[in-house]
């Protein structure tokens, strides 16, 4: 069993604090799990703690105990973030529009050493690692104790920008080992420093936490094409989160919309226009902290990327501390590749660089768990034959509106046992849920959503069924036909654009295809389910 050890210099946090809000957190008796207290001017203060959040007193704050604690510590710099002199604990203020502090959050730093353990393999491996997760789940901790552990035999720095890895002062705090430090006197100029550290300091690991602009995203390109190991946090919680963000993409090779050939397309079974990754990954290795005990790690992330957006997510192995403290790690299980693939087209002319919250939303991929022992549910033709649906954590009453609407013979079940189908969310698939796995073992087919919205869910069932836009209702196709070449005449006599009237996906397939016949382009905005297609020229 793992032993943690854990310091926090607390009492150095209680010292800056007025003597009742010091009293009532020592009362609370529960310094362990404090996470932060919270001081707002006219309000009474908090403490949060990992499982809940109490008020310490009953009086609200006055204005002389906010200087109390301001006197007391740094100087707060240009993200508003202040700290004590060789300790972890961050002070962060809240200002009104004069630029006065009128709030206060006091974070315990704690430093706890043994946490790399799970993941000491791959950090010590010389891949450039890049760690997600939702804020307060330890990546600062894990970042620190990883520079301190690779410290010990290679040249580390870090670049500190808020001084939560090393904390306050010009001394570091110990728990950073041998690695060095340097400071960052504007976070705008984080991409800047990391330059630096490369070119002055000849490191062999850059560590440097919260990567969340585009200058520090071509930075860290720069600084891993110069053989340097990257250790390093990302906002965002997962991969996919990642994905979609516009900035921060190119971390993990980017995507771009690319139109293939009729041969290639043909020898896919996609679309002519998919997202593809643009180039090779910043980091090799990206971890995802579901919490504190529990890690899933994608160990070759171009293989990851890709198959993610050709709607066949590779499932990443999953670390995790068990009831004794022992390291338990699964081994992703090779899956399939997916037979949903987007239909939606988008037509660029040529190779293109294409914004990512301009294209559909993928639709759900289909994982078919492989097991010859046992007899394969038939593949779902357009027959339209009733086939019972078991919906884990989808939205049951969608599914039957979405099902009724679309005028096929699905059934929504309560039992997975009589199902012939599981629909499921991407989150429930990518934590292995029990009720998952089980209908993976049976060889039942699995279908992903992205999202439990209405679109995924008519996607979902046109697939199933196989559903072509001339099996909807005839007068609906009939009408969005006419109003898509309305739009399509205005454009061609002289219109810069016209956007169409939101519509579930296979409409806009419908829309997208009579734009591209008329030798027009299209886009798909907005969220589902005001999500609609634009009309224009190149």
């Amino acid at each position: 069993m793992t032993q943690h050890r854990i310091t926090d210099d607390l009492e150095a946090l209680l010292e800056v604090l007025p003597s009742n809000i010091r009293h009532a957190v020592e009362k609370a008796n529960n310094s362990e799990k404090l996470l932060e207290i919270v001081i707002d001017l006219g309000r009474v203060p908090a403490a949060r703690f990992v499982e809940n959040e109490i008020s310490l007193l009953e009086k609200e704050i006055t204005r002389p105990e906010i200087d109390h604690i301001t006197e007391r510590i740094g100087d707060f710099d240009a993200d508003n973030r202040a700290g004590m002199e060789r300790t972890l604990h961050r002070i962060s203020a809240i200002r009104n529009r004069r630029g006065v502090i009128v709030g206060l959050t006091c974070r315990v730093g704690r430093a706890v050493y043994g946490t790399v353990d799970i993941i000491q393999d791959i950090i010590e491996s010389g891949k450039s690692v890049l760690i997600l997760g939702r804020p307060g789940v330890g990546k600062t901790t894990l970042l620190r104790e990883a520079a301190r552990i690779l410290a010990e035999n290679k040249r580390v720095v870090i670049v500190d920008t808020s001084n939560e890895i090393g904390g306050d002062g010009d001394v570091p705090h110990p728990a950073v080992g041998r690695a060095r430090r340097m400071q960052v006197s504007q976070p705008t100029q984080q991409h800047e420093v990391m330059i630096e550290a490369v070119e002055n300091h000849n490191p062999e690991v850059i560590v440097i936490d919260e990567i969340g602009r585009e200058l520090e995203a071509l930075a860290a390109r720069t600084i891993a094409e110069r053989g340097v190991q990257l250790i390093g946090t990302a906002h965002g919680q997962t991969l996919d989160n990642l994905l979609l963000n516009p900035t921060l993409s190119d971390l993990v090779g980017g995507i771009e919309a690319v139109t293939l050939s009729d041969e290639e397309a043909r020898r896919r079974g996609t679309q002519k226009t998919v997202l593809e990754r643009r180039a090779p990954p910043t980091f090799d290795v990206v971890i995802e902290i579901q919490t504190r005990d529990r890690f899933a790690v994608h160990l070759d992330i171009s293989a990851s990327v890709d198959s993610l957006l050709r709607g066949a997510p590779l499932p990443p192995e999953v670390r995790m501390r068990d009831d004794e403290g022992k390291i338990v790690i699964e081994k992703a299980a090779p899956v399939p590749k997916s037979k949903m693939e987007a239909k939606e087209v988008v037509k660029p002319t040529r190779r293109t660089r294409q914004p990512l919250d301009q294209t559909e939303p993928r639709p759900a991929p289909v994982i078919e768990e492989q097991n010859q022992q046992s007899k394969q549910t038939p593949p779902i033709t357009s027959a339209l034959q009733t086939v019972r649906v078991f919906a884990y954590g989808v939205a049951r009453n969608r599914l039957a509106q979405a099902a009724k609407r679309l005028g096929v013979p699905a059934v929504v079940v309560t039992d997975e046992s009589e199902a012939d189908v599981l629909v499921t969310l991407r989150t429930y698939y990518r934590n292995r849920e029990q009720t998952v796995m089980d209908a993976e073992h049976r060889g039942m087919p699995i279908y992903v959503l992205r999202a439990n919205t209405v679109a995924q869910v008519e996607q979902f069932l046109g697939d199933l069924y196989n559903l072509t836009e001339q099996q909807h209702p005839r007068d609906k196709m009939d009408g969005v036909r006419e109003e898509t070449q309305q739009a399509i005449a205005a454009v061609l006599n002289g219109e810069r654009w016209v956007d169409l009237p939101p519509g579930p996906s296979l409409v806009r397939r419908l829309q997208h295809e009579l734009a591209r016949n008329a030798e027009l382009v299209s886009h798909s905005y907005g969220k589902e389910p005001r999500r609609h297609v634009r009309i224009f020229r190149e």
